[in-house]
């Protein structure tokens, strides 16, 4: 046991550096067909060691400092490759923030949270969460995406479905000020109503009786964190010309490039939200989901507001009518999930199903 637990550690501290050697050295070049397989494969590596040491860190720091860690670790750098993206593509990358943004909220709020019930539910019938705060995080990712990504399409000050400079920096001044104001309110002013709980309402520590890692390893977990999670969007981005080659040889939308960079980059969220829910941890998954989602647009949008100084061209944020929809569906069943606070795997099957739908009609409009 010991052995395979040294091996486990050390192919979480190899991989993470792996894949950063690889990302230096490949940076910038047009691969063929085999540094694309092993390039991919590396980044599946630095997903799974990201997992691992944000369960670590997580377990240093206990919730909901953990899940928060993590969340705010995979948008920053996601950031990072969006503007980067924005800035070295041309006209058609004007809806790349738009489209990646969108794709997180239904990834986060649909399929991360459809998986975590169906782990949780599989195991334990009914899975318990914290309403006051998941109904709390929900109201905020339907605000910040409905103020950047709804509202766009109906202003007009400018044509399309655009802000103007103003308005931008209204939508960036209120992303930054709620976001801000939910991860206070978090940690700090209302943290139990974000810590797991059982069906009975009881707190839940499934950890206490594991000790918890000394400073040094959650220092260098953190630090391994932060190193996978570069490889991992850089990496990322050393895929996209293949996986846009990929998307016009299959003749699909360009909005699913910015569907695909989501998939990607959330993957160690996906990861541990459903581990968490199958250890009977769901608030933990659900705050992951929708911090993610917080996290994608209160970050996103003042970057890009940051970035449309330098950039050319119109920033189209404005969703076209079938994603509001999908929104709107997406709010309303959130809602009914999270109210009660306990789902079956009924919410899952729903949850999944919108997931779908939404993937079904990136694929095909």
């Amino acid at each position: 046991m010991h052995r395979l637990t040294r091996s486990a550690v050390h192919w979480t501290v190899v991989t993470p550096v792996l894949a950063v050697l690889a990302l230096i050295v490949l940076w910038g070049r047009e691969l063929p067909v085999i540094p694309v397989i092993l390039v991919a494969l590396l980044l599946m590596g630095a997903v799974l060691a990201a997992v691992h040491h944000a369960e670590v860190v997580a377990h240093r720091v206990g919730e909901p400092f953990g899940s928060l860690v993590l969340a705010v670790a995979v948008t920053v750098i996601e950031v990072a490759l969006i503007v980067s993206l924005m800035i070295s593509g041309g006209p058609e990358s004007a809806s790349l923030a738009r489209d990646t943004v969108f794709a997180a909220i239904m990834i986060t709020c649909n399929g991360i949270v459809g998986l975590a019930l169906l782990a949780g539910t599989l195991r334990r019938k009914v899975a318990a969460f914290n309403a006051e705060g998941t109904g709390g995080a929900l109201a905020t990712v339907a605000t910040l995406a409905t103020l950047s990504l709804v509202l766009p399409t109906f202003t007009t000050s400018s044509p399309g479905p655009v802000f103007s400079p103003g308005q931008l920096a209204f939508a960036a001044v209120a992303s930054i000020v709620l976001y801000g104001l939910f991860v206070v309110t978090q940690t700090v002013r209302h943290r139990d109503y974000f810590l797991p709980i059982t069906t009975d309402g009881a707190v839940v520590d499934a950890d206490e009786h594991a000790e918890p890692p000394s400073d040094r390893r959650t220092l260098a977990s953190l630090a391994l964190l932060l190193v996978a999670l570069v490889a991992v969007v850089g990496l990322a981005k050393i895929e996209s010309p293949a996986i846009e080659s990929a998307i016009a040889v299959a003749k699909l939308p360009h909005s699913m490039v910015g569907v695909v960079i989501a998939l990607l980059v959330l993957l160690p969220e996906t990861l541990a939200a459903t581990r968490a829910a199958r250890r009977g941890r769901m608030q933990t998954s659900l705050n992951l989901a929708l911090g993610s989602a917080m996290a994608s647009i209160g970050l996103t949008i003042p970057a890009i507001a940051v970035a449309s100084i330098w950039l050319e061209g119109p920033l189209l944020l404005g969703l076209g009518p079938t994603q509001m929809v999908l929104l709107a569906l997406t709010v309303v069943v959130s809602t009914l999930t999270v109210v009660p606070g306990r789902a079956t795997l009924l919410q899952s099957g729903v949850h999944l199903a919108i997931f779908a739908s939404f993937i079904s009609l990136a694929i095909s409009p």
